[in-house]
């Protein structure tokens, strides 16, 4: 029997992750990667750009609490649930990173939230409007969240980056189409 173009794209679609999937997750990446960007690039700025900075890291990582609570939410309720991409060991592997990512993400917003309440410091949610979360300030507790603040954000973003390389393997090394399912590419 042959199949027509459309068999082929409704084939290809029910491998692939719904649209909200897709967005939310490339939302994730993005965010993490401007996070991340933002933290590396401040301490070389002047102090009032440095602030600024601080105050879109801060209203950036509230940002992305709200995706991942959204993204959690969604995979458990309504996401398109594939089977696994590889079998054996480097399925298992592919589900623990993941699951390692998720779990990464949450922790680090959790320290990014007790870091600012331990610094109990007032900065601007996008300018919009002030924001602090504590009144007195625990110098100690700051730095200690702020340390690991510090190494989780370094950890997802390795993490991340390994994530991103064995995507790229399985798509133009191995050509199996992994990749293809979180772009939303049919590949026809």
């Amino acid at each position: 029997m042959m199949q027509t173009s459309s068999t082929v794209a409704a084939r290809a679609a029910a491998i692939r992750y719904d649209r909200t999937t897709i967005v939310l997750h490339w939302l994730t990446a993005l965010l993490v990667l401007v996070l991340f960007a933002l933290a590396m690039l401040w301490d070389f700025l002047p102090r009032a750009t440095r602030t600024q900075m601080h105050s879109l890291h801060i209203s950036l990582g509230i940002v992305l609490a709200a995706v991942l609570l959204l993204r959690l939410a969604w995979r458990a309720t309504r996401g398109r649930r594939l089977p696994m991409a590889a079998e054996g060991v480097q399925g298992k592997a592919a589900t623990a990173m993941h699951y390692l990512l998720y779990l990464l993400l949450a922790v680090q917003v959790i320290l990014g939230f007790a870091w600012r309440w331990a610094q109990a410091e007032t900065f601007q949610f996008f300018g919009l409007f002030p924001l602090r979360f504590a009144t007195v300030r625990n110098g100690p507790l700051a730095h200690t969240f702020g340390d690991l603040h510090d190494i989780v954000g370094w950890t997802i973003v390795i993490l991340a980056g390994l994530h991103a390389t064995v995507a790229l393997v399985h798509h133009y090394v191995l050509k199996d189409g992994v990749l293809r399912r979180m772009t939303g590419d049919s590949g026809t």
